[in-house]
């Protein structure tokens, strides 16, 4: 008889310990999920005055509602002649991780909208991005590499630690984390306007993420079931966290159907310019030299929502396997941009998954199955509406063949949601055997299976219109 696996322990904060300090920004916790530990800061130590002030003067258009640094194309004259190399401070907060990550919002902002800059104005002129500027300066390098090195991000923006989920402000904080009650701290377009489509775009992540402690239990409670079933033959732990990642998900879903609302497709390529990454990119094709860092070009993915920790934690648990293909290697190489906790996290419930067999045991029998079907279906709808909104807002708008992250815009999503129909496909098959296919479940997958039919036409109608 094999040995009961035991799975190794991983350390999920159930309190986020928001007063130290001294540990990661963001950690995975039952409180928090994949929020930092604390609402960001916002105001940044005297040190910084002209960093802070600098940002303020930087979007398209700025809080008073004038043209800002960005509109009038003068962001690189004014770093060049103006701003400080202020690296020698940042050691001064080495035992504030918070402060860190703060500061490596601010200059990873500032970083994006000085490379990025020309292609903003390229693109009102003639519809193209052109070429960014291909050398970053050592005042914006030196403290960018230098604050990414203590906080463990790459030096360049990422989603969690900068653009959105560490972005974000509570307008009154007795009240707490509601969509209504929170606004960007730092913006390229319009954003520091709450109800435009920049500030719907980050704001609708963050509220999105606000669900996810119900599924980081959910997915802890699922493998300490299978334990728990292996070694004692008691399955309802198991099916009980089935249920809390399938009810979070859920939810996670209806948040994410209401960026259509607050963020409009035809006015996200106004700040997209700003979010794109170095590689795989024209408009960097001979990378960045960070001046003062490395006098080899560097090269990093753009911001993308792509780097969120909730549907790969579904990836992993729910053992969806991806093809082996370079779009593959494109998600794998994402998994470098997320703060280093939820990587290890991600990392220890992909291990565990497997050493406990999450998938076999939810196929053993038809109530498991058809919970892990539902599971799964939630993370089909989550990559189903990423794949609409991609559609609609980029794939319609823009003949630009790459994601912000460097990915291909047409054959990249469909990647990973063909992965998750595919398992779906699976359940079907072994529900069938075990003649339990309710009106609910032809229902899925007669939704799936046209689904599938309807994505392939799409992806092959979009790569001949592009020759791709």
């Amino acid at each position: 008889m094999a040995p009961v696996p035991t799975l190794q322990p991983f350390h999920v904060l159930d309190d986020a310990r928001k007063d130290d300090k001294t540990l990661p920004a963001f950690m995975v916790s039952t409180t928090r999920g994949f929020l930092p530990r604390d609402e960001p800061i916002t105001e940044l130590p005297a040190e910084f005055a002209a960093l802070d002030t600098l940002l303020h003067r930087c979007p398209i258009k700025t809080a008073t509602g004038e043209p800002g640094l960005l509109a009038e194309g003068r962001l690189g004259e004014v770093v060049e002649q103006e701003f400080p190399n202020l690296v020698e401070h940042v050691g001064k907060f080495a035992n504030d991780q918070a402060m860190l990550t703060a500061l490596y919002r601010d200059y990873s902002f500032l970083a994006s909208s000085y490379l990025l800059e020309p292609c903003h104005h390229n693109m009102l002129k003639s519809g193209s991005y052109g070429l960014g500027r291909s050398v970053l300066p050592e005042n914006i390098s030196m403290p960018l590499a230098e604050v990414a090195r203590l906080t463990g991000f790459q030096p360049y923006m990422e989603y969690a630690g900068s653009y959105a989920l560490y972005n974000y402000r509570l307008l009154d904080p007795t009240l707490g984390l509601t969509y209504d009650n929170i606004a960007p701290i730092r913006a390229f377009e319009n954003g520091l306007d709450r109800t435009s489509s920049e500030a719907g775009f980050v704001l609708t992540h963050v509220d999105m993420v606000k669900e996810s402690p119900e599924l980081v239990a959910g997915a802890m409670n699922t493998l300490k079931g299978a334990e728990h079933y292996l070694a004692h033959g008691d399955k309802q732990l198991f099916k009980d966290g089935l249920k809390e990642v399938m009810n979070s998900l859920t939810k996670i879903n209806s948040v994410l159907e209401r960026m259509w609302s607050r963020s409009k497709p035809g006015e996200y390529g106004n700040f997209r310019t700003f979010i794109f990454g170095i590689t795989g990119q024209s408009m960097f094709p001979n990378g960045v030299i960070y001046k003062g860092v490395s006098d080899t070009p560097l090269s990093f993915r753009g911001e993308s929502g792509a780097n969120d920790s909730m549907v790969p934690l579904s990836d992993n648990l729910l053992q969806i396997s991806m093809p082996e293909s370079p779009l593959t290697e494109i998600l794998k190489d994402f998994r470098k941009y997320r703060p280093g906790n939820h990587m290890e996290f991600l990392s220890w419930v992909k291990s565990s998954a497997e050493q406990v067999g999450i998938k076999k045991l939810a196929l053993e029998d038809a109530e498991s199955a058809t919970l892990y079907l539902h599971a799964l279906d939630q993370v089909r709808d989550f990559r189903w509406r990423h794949w609409n909104f991609t559609r609609e807002y980029i794939i319609k708008k823009t003949a630009h063949p790459t994601a912000t992250g460097g990915s291909p815009i047409i054959r990249w999503l469909p990647n990973q949601l063909n992965a998750v129909i595919n398992t779906q496909m699976e359940v079907f098959k072994v529900l069938e055997d075990l003649n339990c296919v309710t009106p609910k479940i032809a229902e899925v997958r007669e939704k799936v299976t046209k689904q599938k039919g309807d994505l392939t036409k799409e992806v092959e109608k979009f790569c001949a219109e592009r020759g791709a």
